[in-house]
């Protein structure tokens, strides 16, 4: 039977390490923190994350009150009522032998956030945001790189607070998943959640791939799901969504195998050959045999709780994106620029303050900044220049008392420099 049309469904699973200074449910230090980047392996540990007899867990608040931040900004609605349940599986990185997560009583249901992709703009529906506990992590070197044949264990990571947030099947692109991916961790780095750094492994992309093919007779084929795991950067995000279109695409015409119970997988990306790779058939949720923790009592959220975290959620990247469009008549690509760490948006509004010119501050910290940032391997907010520097060269241009290439030269100066922009000039 001839294909005449196909298209790709892609739902996400978003894990989001927080970057509390304890674990989800025990006061060891959180490989998370910026503070804790440098730890040996397995020295942010204690009887709880070995998983020794006795160990009892108790509730990071803070890992709760960054959770629901999350899920206010996603317009989701928090939970009054929620618990812990032990999801049961076995890995050399769970020492428990399960994993304490959420099941049928997730902390936020029910949100959406609005992407763009090429000027359009669509809605995608976020099912749920639940809060459970990330594993360790296994390695094969040894200390100086070293190759090691077999698996190395480190339980530094174990325990780490981690926000699972789950996507309805509302991209139908690589480009809109990447767009999605993006906005979320845009967020959770504004809302000051995560650091984001996507190496570190603080944010990781889980797509859940299928085609629907639509054959001559006019009957729609959804290929079987796959789950790609681990995904740590947008490009193997974007590559991973691409070649599962293509390869479902080729696996249907070949055995006709649609969607059904137990045929869903779960693939890995390999980023050298640009592939997915089978890992397993994938497990349904009675497979892990999922029960509510008896040692951690359900969590009850007031009103009053959720109202406070609302009202200290600040402008998101996407409501000053169009703010500064509109206000300053900036560029897509100058407000991406601007809005892509949360430091430098900060510095921008502080310059924009001072000089009350948000169109100029733009111009000097997105070209005479981003050079100088770039050659000294900074951020341009941590150059040494002030806001009060910005706003003093842009008003010696405004009245010409200095020229282009004059007020550049100042700009490395005064990035050196605690003098004002009148003096140095």
């Amino acid at each position: 039977m001839e294909i005449t049309k196909t298209r790709v469904l892609v739902g996400m699973e978003i894990h989001v390490e927080l970057a509390t200074n304890s674990k989800m449910f025990t006061s060891a230090p959180n490989a998370a923190n910026p503070s804790n980047y440098e730890a040996s392996p397995n020295t942010l540990v204690d009887p709880l994350v070995m998983a020794l007899p006795g160990s009892l867990p108790v509730i990071n608040n803070r890992a709760v009150a960054m959770s629901m931040r999350v899920g206010l900004a996603l317009n989701c609605t928090v939970s009054k009522f929620t618990k812990w349940d032990r999801k049961n599986y076995y890995y050399p990185d769970l020492p428990k032998g399960y994993q304490i997560s959420q099941f049928d009583k997730p902390l936020c249901v029910g949100g959406v956030l609005e992407i763009e992709v090429d000027g359009v703009k669509k809605p995608i529906g976020i099912t749920r945001a639940h809060l459970e506990e990330d594993t360790g992590k296994l390695g094969h070197e040894l200390p100086g790189g070293a190759h090691y044949d077999g698996s190395l264990v480190d339980l530094n990571r174990a325990g780490t607070p981690l926000l699972e947030i789950v996507s309805e099947p509302d991209m139908c692109s690589a480009e809109e998943a990447v767009a999605y991916g993006r906005e979320v961790r845009d967020i959770c780095k504004y809302l000051g959640v995560s650091e984001g750094i996507m190496q570190k492994g603080h944010m990781r992309f889980e797509p859940n791939i299928n085609v629907i093919i639509t054959t001559e007779d006019g009957e729609e084929h959804a290929t079987p799901i796959a789950e790609i795991k681990n995904l740590n950067s947008f490009r193997a995000l974007h590559g991973a969504i691409e070649y599962e279109e293509g390869r479902q695409i080729e696996a249907w015409k070949k055995d006709g195998i649609e969607m059904g119970p137990g045929v869903k997988s779960t693939r890995g990306w390999d980023d050298q050959k640009f592939e997915t790779i089978l890992q397993r058939e994938k497990e349904d949720a009675h497979d892990y045999r999922y029960f509510p923790d008896p040692d951690l009592v359900p969590l009850t959220i007031s009103q009053e709780w959720i109202d406070e975290i609302n009202d200290s959620i600040p402008e998101l990247p996407a409501s000053r994106r169009a703010r500064y469009q509109t206000e300053y008549k900036l560029s897509d690509k100058d407000v991406l620029a601007i809005t892509a760490e949360p430091d430098l948006c900060l510095f921008f509004e502080l310059c924009v303050k001072e000089s009350d010119d948000g169109t100029e501050s733009a111009k000097w910290l997105l070209n005479a900044g981003a050079k100088l940032a770039n050659e000294r391997g900074c951020q341009v907010d941590t150059l040494g220049i002030t806001p009060e520097q910005v706003a003093g060269i842009i008003a010696l241009r405004g009245s010409n008392c200095i020229g282009s290439s004059a007020g550049t030269k100042l700009f490395s100066l005064l990035c050196n420099s605690d003098q004002t922009a009148d003096s140095v000039a």
